[in-house]
């Protein structure tokens, strides 16, 4: 009990002899000191650690993005109008994924940042022949969109335009011809796309459904075949 005592009277000395400005930086810089160490050795480091593995694992994707259409849109609020800008974005892998998003930002950065997000988020697989076309014609309508696509023969490039162009792109098809009817707003015409595109099947999926084997379906042509054809097309068929 006396030790204690003597040491709170020392304790209580030592502060009553220091000025009370300087005890306070004193604190102060102790526990900015502790603070800032702390924070540089190890939360710092951690979040550099997080961003550099997505960053290794954006760029082990390679993913392709594309910035489609930005708007400049306002929100009427008490003091008067809130300006900002909406922006519309494409993401693929170039292998058959392809996804899109909007978001909507003060900023023209910030607005492409929070699309791409989204973007990722909602990417589809769509089967590719060859790897290089759709499989068979399709058709799909948002609203007023309606859109059509077609597959074609080697050679023939991507035939769209605008917003249909850069879903193909990132899609990774190379040969392709499509037909847009009846809007040009790039949302409706995006989302009519992905509505065709979500209604292609490859000759795989197909033939498990219906309980088949490949070569039956690629038989079915109205011309004779050999079997060693018919099973050279069907491994050409990856997907």
């Amino acid at each position: 009990m006396a030790d204690e005592n003597n040491t709170e009277v020392e304790t209580t000395g030592f502060e009553a002899a220091a000025p009370e400005g300087g005890e306070r930086e004193g604190r102060r810089g102790r526990g900015r000191g502790r603070d800032g160490e702390r924070g540089e050795g190890r939360g710092r480091g951690r979040r550099d650690d997080r961003r550099g593995n997505k960053n290794d694992e954006e760029q082990g994707e390679e993913l392709i993005e594309k910035l489609v259409h930005i708007n400049r849109v306002s929100k009427t609020v008490k003091g008067g109008k809130r300006f900002g800008f909406a922006a519309l974005v494409v993401v693929g892998d170039g292998k058959g994924r392809v996804g899109f998003g909007h978001g909507k930002a003060r900023e023209v950065p910030e607005a492409i940042t929070k699309a791409t997000a989204s973007a990722k988020k909602k990417m589809i697989r769509v089967p590719l022949k060859e790897g290089r076309t759709l499989h068979h014609d399709g058709k799909g309508h948002f609203g007023a969109g309606k859109v059509n696509v077609r597959s074609a023969p080697a050679g023939t490039g991507i035939i769209a335009g605008g917003p249909m162009r850069a879903v193909f792109e990132s899609l990774g098809v190379h040969d392709v011809v499509t037909k847009s009817v009846g809007t040009s707003n790039p949302y409706n015409m995006i989302r009519a796309t992905f509505d065709a595109l979500g209604d292609q099947s490859s000759p795989k999926s197909v033939a498990q459904r219906r309980g088949k084997k490949v070569t039956d379906l690629l038989n079915r042509d109205g011309h004779h075949h050999s079997e060693a054809q018919l099973e050279a097309a069907a491994a050409a068929i990856t997907e």
